[in-house]
């Protein structure tokens, strides 16, 4: 939680709103925008900077192009993550070459997997000293919008909502038997266009989640971001295409705070 002691609440850069606007992604530090769907820093940085304290243990089980990380070592938390793109985990691991001001272990794993996933974090721990984490974060694939890898374990490879939804489960559920109680857990997910409808998928997402896991629903952000490269320099002709169609263009993503009470 906030840490009043070392931060005065008046002057916290900690956003307590439900609605953030981010007008463009930070590209600060290692941050790189070469990855197409990857995290918005701010989002981790607030996160990591609300419910943990230096030195804690962040567990992302989507690392990605090591958002997660690079926030972890601007705010002095160890890491712990793992990827399905070997190709990934290496280049953010050489990217992490210098750092000694942290510990991380980011590894190559299908966190669906569940024997190879707990042999993994369970060693990464031992190595922490630790048999638990403080926070948990999850970025997922948003069903199969963009193929990230040719693996067909990859959540981003599966074509039923259904399946999709019961991969994502089996997932945080590896994840969250290494949270510790009472800590915090946090979905990032998104919308989709299919077939002339919306589909909600984070909310079909946060159902399974409530359905599923002993937990409390702390709190739904809604976070707009405007410099979605997707749309950047053409914002005109996305508009003409929304009017001649009956549809809104989504800039929104949703942020799902829970905290686990086993």
């Amino acid at each position: 939680m906030f840490d009043f002691q070392n931060e005065d609440w008046h002057t916290t850069d900690i956003d307590v709103d439900s609605l953030w606007i981010i007008n463009k992604r930070d590209s600060s530090g290692k941050h790189s925008n070469i990855y197409h769907g990857n995290f918005v820093p701010q989002i981790p940085y607030q996160m990591i900077k609300r419910y943990t304290k230096t030195n804690d243990i962040v567990l992302d089980i989507f690392s990605g192009s090591g958002t997660t990380l690079f926030e972890c070592e601007k705010l002095n938390r160890n890491f712990i993550g793992t990827d399905i793109n070997s190709e990934l985990v290496n280049y953010v691991n050489s990217k992490m070459e210098s750092t000694t001001s942290i510990k991380f272990y980011n590894n190559y794993c299908d966190n669906t997997d569940t024997e190879n996933f707990k042999r993994i974090v369970s060693h990464n721990l031992d190595q922490l000293n630790s048999e638990k984490v403080d926070l948990l974060l999850s970025h997922p694939p948003y069903w199969n919008i963009i193929k990230f890898t040719n693996d067909p374990n990859d959540l981003s490879n599966i074509n039923d909502m259904n399946e999709f939804i019961d991969r994502f489960i089996v997932s945080m559920s590896n994840g969250l038997l290494f949270l510790k109680k009472g800590g915090y857990f946090v979905v990032v997910a998104g919308d989709i266009y299919r077939n002339s409808e919306v589909i909600p998928l984070g909310f079909y997402l946060m159902y399974a989640i409530k359905k599923q896991f002993k937990c409390k629903m702390k709190g739904i952000i809604v976070k707009n971001i405007e410099g979605n490269r997707g749309k950047i320099g053409a914002n005109g002709i996305w508009k003409y295409r929304a009017l001649k169609s009956d549809y809104y263009l989504f800039k929104h993503e949703y942020i799902f705070v829970f905290k686990k009470e086993w």
